[in-house]
């Protein structure tokens, strides 16, 4: 079957085969719609010479050699290509259709499930397998991908395209795509959930979250539509309302793999691992090559405290699948691990390897780069996270000049006035206390001294001030402005109690019956106007840390979402400065409600810094908050590491070692020093 390629060129013999590979991509796709099969296969086969791992030019050679009947030729040059690009689904479909070229089934079969798999929008694919799948006496499959021909069938032809290029990697396509679609056809469910995926891909979350509370208003038994929605949702740590929807969805499918992997994963936000480990282990006995559970299990592991077997989950994720990303960065962040000098030289060879996806990319920079420092090779190792940094930048969508106009609304809006006005506004518990600040700044020590006192909670970042800030923002009106912080001004003390109460109720999830609990939310250092008039009992402790340190720490730290100013020195520096001029407003407006901590003291002077955190915060002194590393709770963020050991001095100067290779971000702070 030929591709209906729609765009036509002139002969081949016009261009060369060193010009541009994508116009000859182009030509070649021509030549086949015209049926003109040696001369495409001439062109392709010249192509290749210059660009032999281009991915469209061996997928179009390998058609052509199909269509010549040149099946063990086009068969060899799927292996070749999948040894570069294991997750393209059209690479499958041409091979099933391979097979089936010579009647071998049930290997056409295999070929064509993988393609679905990975791209369940490919209606050839399906239409192949029910052909098959009749063929072979296996009827209920064959119902199945009847049913889903019919459903691809009923789609418009612009959302079945758009899902096939997401699935792809050519989001970007897709969006403009989809979004062309819904502006001239108006709210299509399955367009719109095309939409919150690309979203969600991008970390815009709020969109993706008003997309599918759409749909599911439109559409309440869409069951893809909801477990979606629950992934966004513990996106946006809303994990009592994601527990609700999983439980709907398990109550209908109990057998889903996905959904009980998803359950087991909210039980660890809910650090409920009592539950979550357990499954996760029933869950891999029932699916030993299940890559994913084997990560989930490490990172449950791994924030339990149990390293060994955290080491052990993430290697077996490695066997599996020795291009797993995700597993290098999760050992390399266990900041314990040591790469072997032959696993580092494995892990050079598959990060340059052309069909590695760019999200393991990624992950093996940053893994690399890890693993380097802790060798002491610093040149290579900043090679590493300059290049992984770059990657993950290019793949975000960070806007500084948001972060830098909102300083400017909290000044305007959020006076010392403004604040006296409201003296008596909110909810009066005592229960929060608040840790704000830029990542990497010592929070998670502070959150781990506090939380080893008998009196308070120590829980996780919690989600809740961010979610009520996206609530009061609203839609974004280009031409209105931002909503948020102005409309502070408008709600009343009722409102202001409202919030405060509804944000200690719904907290209640993540606590004990401690009288006292932790949201260790660092970016609520933007809010805290808003937390002053809805919890005015609330403490705030702001931790800080040497501008040079703390911004090349997150330099080096890959986060698993959020935090997108992380990934270039501008950035980094930008977001900084930014975090400084809010605190300063605060100071300003709000004198002494914060506690300021600096992080180089903490380490310094410990029992002293410790004395006055409790305090400010009414507690009572208690040896546990000096010794703090013998406190086994679950902590979930990259200093769990460090915060099970005594104090040390080990992380102040490290950004000293790439001294060489900083003078861009020391120019940017160089006044801050």
């Amino acid at each position: 079957m030929v591709p209906a390629f729609s765009r036509s060129m002139e002969e081949p013999s016009a261009i060369a085969p060193s010009s541009d590979v994508a116009a000859g991509v182009a030509e070649a796709r021509a030549l086949l719609e015209r049926n003109s099969l040696a001369q495409a296969l001439s062109l392709t086969t010249r192509l290749l010479v210059l660009h032999s791992a281009d991915r469209d030019l061996l997928y179009v050679h390998a058609v052509t050699q199909r269509l010549l009947g040149q099946i063990p030729q086009a068969l060899a040059t799927l292996s070749r290509m999948e040894l570069l690009y294991p997750h393209y689904p059209r690479l499958y479909q041409e091979r099933g259709h391979c097979h089936a070229a010579v009647r071998a089934t049930n290997s056409a079969i295999l070929a064509f499930e993988r393609a679905v798999q990975l791209n369940p929008s490919l209606p050839s694919s399906w239409s192949m397998l029910e052909s098959l799948y009749a063929t072979s006496g296996q009827s209920a499959q064959s119902a199945r991908a009847r049913d889903m021909v019919r459903q691809l069938g009923a789609l418009p032809r612009e959302v079945v395209t758009a899902f096939s290029m997401y699935a792809d990697g050519e989001a970007d396509g897709a969006e403009k795509l989809i979004r062309k679609f819904i502006q001239a056809d108006g709210n299509h469910v399955e367009a719109l959930r095309l939409l919150a995926k690309i979203a969600l891909d991008f970390e815009i979350a709020d969109d993706a979250s008003v997309l599918l509370e759409y749909i599911l208003r439109v559409a309440p038994d869409h069951q893809t539509a909801r477990y979606e929605y629950v992934l966004v949702l513990m996106k946006q740590y809303r994990h009592a309302e994601a527990a609700v929807h999983i439980k709907r969805l398990l109550d209908l499918q109990p057998g889903s793999l996905a959904y009980r992997l998803t359950h087991a994963t909210l039980l660890c936000a809910l650090s409920d691992f009592e539950r979550a480990i357990p499954e996760f282990r029933a869950l891999i006995a029932a699916n030993p090559q299940d890559l994913d559970l084997h990560l989930a299990l490490g990172n449950a592991l791994q924030t339990q405290g149990d390293y060994p077997g955290a080491i052990s989950a993430l290697r077996r994720a490695i066997d599996i699948q020795p291009g797993c990303g995700d597993a290098h960065w999760a050992l390399a962040n266990l900041k314990i691990y040591e790469f072997t000098a032959d696993e580092l030289t494995r892990m050079r060879v598959v990060e340059t390897s052309p069909g590695l996806r760019i999200r393991d990319r990624i992950h093996f920079c940053f893994a690399l780069g890890k693993a380097l420092e802790d060798r002491g090779s610093y040149a290579e190792s900043f090679q590493y996270y300059a290049r992984g940094n770059a990657l993950k930048r290019s793949s975000v969508r960070y806007n500084p000049e948001a972060i830098e106009r909102m300083v400017n609304l909290q000044k305007t809006v959020c006076t010392a006035e403004f604040f006296e006005a409201r003296r008596n506004f909110g909810c009066r518990s005592a229960d929060p206390i608040f840790i704000v600040g830029v990542p990497r700044s010592g929070s998670t020590l502070i959150e781990q001294i506090l939380a080893s006192h008998s009196q308070v909670q120590g829980t996780m970042e919690l989600g809740d001030i961010p979610r009520l800030v996206s609530r009061l923002q609203g839609r974004a009106n280009a031409e209105a402005g931002p909503r948020y912080p102005g409309i502070l001004a408008d709600l009343s003390a009722e409102e202001y109690l409202n919030f405060g109460e509804k944000y200690i109720a719904d907290t209640r999830v993540y606590r004990d019956d401690r009288p006292y609990f932790i949201d260790k939310m660092p970016n609520n250092f933007r809010h805290i106007g808003l937390i002053h008039l809805m919890l005015p009992n609330a403490r705030i402790i702001d931790a800080r840390r040497d501008p040079m340190a703390c911004c090349f720490s997150n330099f080096k730290q890959l986060y698993a979402s959020g935090q997108q100013f992380a990934y270039s020195f501008e950035d980094l520096a930008r977001y900084y400065r930014s975090y400084l001029e809010f605190m300063a407003h605060w100071d300003r407006v709000l004198p002494g409600r914060l506690l300021r901590v600096q992080h180089e003291l903490v380490v310094e002077d410990t029992e002293r810094q410790v004395r006055r955190l409790l305090d400010f915060c009414g507690l009572e002194f208690e040896q546990g908050c000096v010794d703090f590393h013998e406190n086994a709770r679950p902590v979930h963020t990259v200093s769990s590491q460090q915060v099970r050991r005594p104090i040390n001095r080990d992380g102040l100067d490290q950004w000293k070692h790439f001294e060489p290779w900083l003078s861009p971000l020391r120019e940017r702070l160089a006044d801050l020093m």
